[in-house]
C-alpha cells in the first residue's frame, strides 16, 4: 500500500495557483504600461480587474511562500 503524501501534493497545487496569480498580475501591467488594456475595458473595469488582480496575487504570496520569501536581505 503506497502512502500519500497529500500535504505536499496541496503545496504544489498552491505554488502552481500563485504562478498563475502573479502572470495574470504581469498581463494586467503590461496592458497598462502598452495602453493595449483601452481597447478591451473601460477606465472603471480595467481598475477594479487590476486591483483584483494585485490583491489575488498578495493573497496567494501569503497561502503558498516560496523558500526565498523567508531568506532575510543581507546587510
Amino acid at each position: 500500500m503506497t502512502h500519500r503524501q497529500y500535504p505536499h501534493a496541496m503545496a504544489k497545487a498552491a505554488l502552481k495557483w500563485r504562478d498563475l496569480a502573479e502572470r495574470r498580475r504581469a498581463h494586467f501591467v503590461d496592458l497598462y504600461e502598452s495602453g493595449r488594456w483601452k481597447h478591451y475595458y473601460t477606465d472603471q473595469e480595467f481598475l477594479v480587474g487590476m486591483r483584483e488582480d494585485i490583491a489575488a496575487a498578495r493573497r496567494w504570496a501569503e497561502i503558498a511562500p516560496r523558500p526565498e520569501d523567508f531568506r532575510q536581505p543581507a546587510e
